[in-house]
């Protein structure tokens, strides 16, 4: 894997796992009770952004590292995740 690959897998999974972490502990203006004039009811009054990224950076860094070992080591192949044999006889190209 080369070095631009590593960083562009880093950043794929770092916006997933931030997609995860988005709507966590979010307080809306509604729940708030203190809605803001020309705000939709939903509109968060406190995000949380600085803890969100840096929970996304620790999962998405611990997720990325085990997906570049298998793919570097190769300890995964098809035949290990075809459970049901769906796949044909085995020659994968």
């Amino acid at each position: 894997m080369s070095i631009a690959g590593a960083v562009v897998l880093y950043a794929i999974i770092w916006v997933l796992c931030l997609f995860l972490f988005l709507p966590r502990r979010i307080k809306t203006q509604k729940e708030d009770g203190n809605i803001e004039i020309g705000t939709p009811q939903s509109a968060p009054t406190h995000a949380g952004l600085k803890s969100k990224a840096f929970w996304t950076t620790l999962t998405s860094a611990a997720i990325w590292l085990i997906v570049c070992l298998v793919l570097i080591y190769g300890n995964l192949s098809m035949e290990d995740i075809d459970f049901f044999g769906r796949w044909g006889d085995g020659s994968y190209g």
